[in-house]
This record gives structure tokens, C-alpha cells and sequence, in this order.
């Protein structure tokens, strides 16, 4: 029954236009974070009178993963709120309007006060993770995490699992290594000006860091981590913001150009650089893209088309914005068979 509602479904909205994709999407986004609100005030009301004992459960968090068969995550998140909503009200109200998501709630929950409450939250509004827990880091600042350098463990394979069944003399062969599991790198906020970075490195990059601090004594004497990190990552900003968008001290000054070249000289990159804040400067029906990771150098009339190289013709696009205002022009048909780059320069 209920595969056969959803392939209705799936089949009635190929049959949409776009406009009313868009809309049909907004639509079922307000409806599911209403419905969470509803849920979450419904579960304060069942945990205030634990209901949950009568069903068998010993927890809230067992009704919610043994009964409502939610994840683990999704309870444990469901509940953070409820018991957050219990105190301050107002949480459900943000939550279904959308200006709070339960992760933020998760955070916020246990640092918020009578006399804080109202602000914290304000500041909070449509806020992603990041900012969250900055917020965070603000109301409950940590002391500065010293800088570390330690070798992870190297795991082995298991010689019990191998051992044979029949009793005998065990072959003594060396232990072979498992490939190790390598944890994301974190950064995240400890106080309001300060974060912890950890994140694991080879051996090259190991010995790297190690000759740095060597070289680096009379200006670090204790071979402070946080500062090498600090001047290597300025140098190398340095490098970068002059190779992808000519920035330099003492620019030079720039001969006449033709402008019907594919070649975007520095002096203009730098001009679309600092005119577009180093942001996609696409703007679309909800607002301007806020994109900062690859950029390119997008003619706003297409190169192909004759389009001239210079500022007023010359916007910042990420990846994605360049390709896709390529397929307004020329068709996704034509921009699929053949590169970007023809089109645009990047």
C-alpha cells in the first residue's frame, strides 16, 4: 500500500514545473518542522508522566528506540529538546518556524538561563552548527588546549584468530598491520578566540613539522605547534591569494591587453577579486551565493559568444554557479558535450 502511494507521488511530481517543485519542497519542510515541534511537546508531556514505564521501557530514550523505532541519534536529539522546551517554551515556537533545528537546541539546552534565555536564542536564529557552537564556546569559554605531537598506535592482527584448531607447534610469523582507521580532522571552538584543531599526519609531514621547530628555536623556543601552524598557513595564504587572484604588494603596471583573449590579465582578477569579496557573486531567487571555495572567473557574456575580457564583463562563480549559468546559455545538451572552460573562463 504504501509503495504504491509513493510511486503516485513520484509519478505526480515529474509532472510538476519547477516553480512548483520549489514551492511543493517549502511546503513539506514547514509541515515536517511543525510536526517535530508537535512530537517534541507531546514527549514533555510523556516524560513528565512516564508513560514509558507502563510500555516496558525504563527510559525515554528506550520508548524512543525500541517503540518509536527512532535512530539513536534522532532520540537522543528529540529528547535534548523536549527537556530544553520544558524550561523555555519559546524553544518550540523557533523550532517550528524554523529559526532553530534540533541540533542547535541540543547544544544550546544545558547552557541556557532564566536570565539569558531570550538572547542566547535570539543570537542563535538560523544559525548553522558552526556558529552554534561558537555561541557555545562564548557562554562557557574552555582554557587553551596545549599543543601535543603523539604516534598513534599501530594495531596488529589478532594471532588467536589464526591459531589451529588441532593442537601443534604455532608458526611464528611476524604480525602484519591493519590499515588504521583515520579520524576526520576537527576544529572546533573552545572560547570565544580560540579553537582546538587536531588532525592526524604521515610521517613526511611528521618530520616536516619537526625540522620546522628545529629552525624556528630562536624565534619559538618551545616549539609552540599553534604558532608554526600559524606562520606556515600565513605564508602560504600569501602564495595562494597572489597565484588565484594576482594579489601583490607592488602590483605592476599592466600593459594594454586585447580584451578578446581568454586570458584574464592580474590586474583585472584582482579588480573582480576585491569588487566581489571573494564570494560566487551568483544571486539567486533567495539571495546571493555564499560560496568561497572554487572560484572561477566567469565572463557574464560567454566568451564563445564574444564576450570581452574585462571587469564589467567579469564575475566571481563557484564551480557550480559557472556550469549551471553555462547551461542557461548555450543548453545542457551543448555545455555536457564539451567543457566549461570553453565557455567561461576559469
Amino acid at each position: 500500500m504504501v509503495e504504491r502511494v509513493m510511486k503516485n507521488e513520484s509519478a505526480n511530481h515529474e509532472r510538476l514545473t519547477d516553480d512548483e517543485v520549489i514551492a511543493e519542497v517549502r511546503r513539506l519542510v514547514t509541515c515536517e518542522r511543525e510536526a517535530t515541534a508537535r512530537l517534541i511537546a507531546v514527549l514533555v508531556e510523556l516524560d513528565e508522566r512516564r508513560l514509558y514505564l507502563a510500555a516496558g521501557c525504563s527510559s525515554l530514550f528506550t520508548y524512543c528506540t525500541q517503540v518509536l523505532y527512532l535512530s539513536e541519534h534522532a532520540a537522543y536529539g528529540r529528547i535534548e529538546a523536549a527537556r530544553a522546551a520544558r524550561k523555555w517554551p519559546i524553544v518550540l515556537e523557533l523550532l517550528a518556524d524554523g529559526s532553530l533545528h534540533l541540533t542547535a537546541i541540543g547544544l544550546l539546552g544545558r547552557h541556557l538561563t532564566t536570565e539569558n534565555h531570550l538572547e542566547v536564542l535570539a543570537t542563535a536564529r538560523h544559525k548553522s552548527k558552526r556558529d552554534i557552537e561558537e555561541i557555545v564556546a562564548a557562554l562557557q569559554p574552555k582554557p587553551p588546549i596545549p599543543s601535543t605531537i603523539r604516534k598513534l598506535p599501530t594495531p596488529t592482527s589478532d594471532v588467536s584468530a589464526s591459531l589451529p584448531s588441532e593442537p601443534g607447534p604455532v608458526p611464528v610469523t611476524a604480525a602484519e598491520p591493519v590499515a588504521l582507521r583515520v579520524r576526520p580532522s576537527e576544529i572546533k571552538p573552545v572560547a570565544l578566540e580560540q579553537f582546538k584543531v587536531a588532525f592526524t599526519v604521515s610521517r613526511d609531514t611528521y618530520e616536516k613539522l619537526r625540522e620546522a621547530q628545529d629552525l624556528l628555536r630562536h624565534r619559538v623556543p618551545n616549539g609552540d605547534v599553534a604558532v608554526i601552524v600559524d606562520r606556515a598557513l600565513t605564508l602560504l595564504l600569501a602564495e595562494l591569494h597572489k597565484t588565484k587572484h594576482a594579489a601583490v604588494s607592488r602590483p605592476r603596471i599592466q600593459k594594454a591587453s586585447a580584451v578578446h583573449s581568454r586570458h584574464v590579465p592580474a590586474s583585472v582578477k584582482r579588480a573582480v577579486w576585491e569588487r566581489d569579496q571573494g564570494r560566487c557573486a551568483f544571486v539567486g531567487t533567495t539571495g546571493r551565493c555564499a560560496e568561497r571555495g572554487l572560484l572561477e572567473y566567469h565572463h557574464v557574456v560567454p566568451f564563445a559568444d564574444g564576450g570581452a575580457t574585462v571587469v564589467a564583463n567579469l564575475e566571481l562563480r563557484c564551480r557550480a554557479h559557472n556550469e549551471y549559468e553555462a547551461e542557461r546559455w548555450f543548453g545542457v545538451a551543448e555545455v555536457r558535450e564539451r567543457p566549461v572552460c570553453e565557455f567561461n573562463a576559469v
